[in-house]
């Protein structure tokens, strides 16, 4: 690699690293709003994870943003690795949108906690 590429890497790299740690989570309370859920999106079973009934919870940790919408989602408790119900909780939960938390009047990032079920309908 060439030096100026290196050092656009190294500079992109610091940059996207500083805006992340700019951009702070509050957990709700103490003065912190939780954000309210406007759209819900419910993550669909995966052919794969409904042929070998797989049922039961992921929890997943994300950031609802200023705007409303769902940062930073990860998964704290898995169900399914193998056939992807976890990965399919991951994209149903970028898709939910809330009205944003509070802090001092003004909309804030807040930390959340979301448990979403997989349940076989017979």
């Amino acid at each position: 690699m060439k030096p100026a590429v290196l050092m656009l890497a190294a500079l992109l790299f610091t940059t996207s690293a500083t805006i992340a740690q700019q951009r702070q989570a509050y957990p709700p309370g103490n003065g912190v709003s939780t954000p309210r859920l406007i759209k819900e999106v419910k993550p669909e079973y995966t052919p794969e994870a409904r042929a070998a009934k797989i049922q039961g919870t992921v929890l997943l940790s994300a950031v609802v943003l200023e705007d409303g919408t769902v940062d930073d989602v990860a998964v704290i408790r898995s169900l399914d690795t193998k056939y992807g119900l976890d990965g399919q909780a991951v994209k149903a939960a970028k898709q939910w949108l809330f009205s944003p938390g509070m802090k001092d009047g003004k909309p804030i990032a807040v930390k959340i906690t979301i448990e979403l079920a997989f349940t076989l309908r017979s």
